[in-house]
């Protein structure tokens, strides 16, 4: 992996469907394609997933190459191995970054998560996710309620070493 998506941020979208993409993730995106350089746009990925998904998750060229390599190893004709390549390959927008660092977002994928004027991006390691921000918010706070593992009053750095804190 040549670079990670940290970070966050709420950006506007327009009437277009554009919106920018934070500066920092657009470094990983150029990072992440190996076709890209100097004065060309990075491409990317973005994989929308159907009903279950409330989010786009957006994948540099390397990551994608990286999931279609795992999917390749699967059995063919596998259950698993056609779900996946629905998910990755059936459900998902290859696109580009334009001159002046934006994505434009169709109609379609900004209905299915019911993006408004606003977009809320989160870094995710290997890829970055674009949010309604109100679906975001809420569902961080159900997904951190549902978890029986996890307790949402401990910070969170105390599962990096993989072993249940004390509470």
């Amino acid at each position: 992996m040549t670079g990670t998506f940290r970070g966050d941020g709420i950006h506007k979208v327009d009437a277009k469907g554009r919106v920018s993409i934070p500066a920092l993730f657009r470094r990983v995106l150029e990072a992440g394609d190996p076709k890209w350089g100097p004065g060309q746009n990075p491409n990317l990925v973005i994989v929308y997933g159907d009903h279950r998904r409330k989010q786009l998750e957006c994948f540099t060229m390397e990551a994608i190459a990286e999931v279609d390599r795992k999917i390749a190893k699967m059995p063919r004709g596998s259950k698993r191995r056609r779900a996946l390549q629905r998910l990755y390959h059936g459900q998902a927008y290859p696109t580009s970054v334009d001159e002046t660092g934006r994505l434009v977002l169709p109609a379609r994928l900004r209905e299915k998560i019911g993006l408004g004027k606003e977009a809320y991006f989160i870094g995710n390691g290997d890829t970055f996710e674009i949010w309604n921000p109100e679906t975001y918010e809420a569902e961080m706070n159900a997904g951190l309620e549902a978890d029986d593992d996890f307790d949402p009053d401990l910070d969170p750095s105390v599962y990096l070493d993989g072993e249940e804190a004390e509470v």
